[in-house]
């Protein structure tokens, strides 16, 4: 069964919305340890919209779990990935209007650019993951990136009605998480996730971590942070009837 990692980025934004110190996105990480998260993720916008410079760094010092930078592929992105080496970077694609990161990276277009910033995290001991759409086009030229890891982006499956629509798109991620093995990548999903649909997520052979934060940080609104990360936890490691 897979493992968790909580995205605390909305922790930031409700931060970000008082241009305060409170919430403190690293206390949130604490917290989701303690729920039972196996990795902490954060997206450093180039616009800095919600996670700082500063919560990374602190984030680096304290987090005891596996730590994962979502970053864009750019020189300065590179340059800040490098100083404070988080044990996974995500390349996701970062668009400066939009809310939340609307679909998969790019990779088979911007192909040479990638693969040279992989080599180049790689040589900072830094695990990397490609945020995809979950076709074989882009599976095949994440995989000659030299890329570790793929992270399906699942936005499509869990904007779906439940019933064939939603059937499509998930078939759509065993298929990818199929191929994606066979090429010798590590699977991840995430995006649109929530305590009503991830388990068949969850379920989908070979799935090793799901990043979930949305859903988790609107939850603890309600039940705590701690007490939302534990429910997921639960949900992931609950079996399909």
């Amino acid at each position: 069964m897979p493992h968790l990692g909580v995205n605390i980025d909305h922790v930031a934004t409700i931060r970000q919305a008082r241009g305060g110190v409170e919430p403190d996105p690293v206390w949130a990480a604490a917290e989701a340890e303690l729920g039972g998260a196996a990795c902490i993720t954060v997206h450093l916008r180039e616009d800095r919209r919600h996670i700082q410079d500063r919560d990374l760094q602190l984030l680096r010092q304290t987090v005891q779990v596996k730590l994962n930078l979502e970053m864009a592929v750019t020189d300065a992105m590179l340059d800040v990935a490098c100083r404070v080496r988080p044990d996974q970077a995500t390349f996701v694609p970062e668009g400066r209007q939009e809310l939340t990161t609307e679909g998969g990276l790019a990779v088979a277009a911007q192909e040479e650019k990638i693969t040279a910033a992989v080599k180049r995290l790689q040589k900072s001991g830094i695990v990397v993951s490609h945020f995809i759409d979950a076709t074989p086009e882009e599976i095949e030229a994440a995989a000659r990136t030299g890329a570790e890891a793929v992270e399906f982006h699942t936005g499509e499956y869990a904007n779906a009605p439940e019933g064939a629509q939603r059937d499509r798109q998930l078939a759509r991620v065993v298929a990818g998480a199929k191929q994606a093995q066979k090429l010798g990548l590590t699977v991840h999903a995430g995006h649109g996730l929530n305590y009503t649909n991830v388990r068949p997520v969850a379920a989908v052979a070979g799935m090793e971590e799901l990043n979930i934060g949305h859903s988790i940080v609107s939850r603890a609104v309600f039940v705590g942070l701690r007490e939302a990360v534990r429910e997921m936890v639960r949900l992931i490691e609950s079996p399909l009837a």
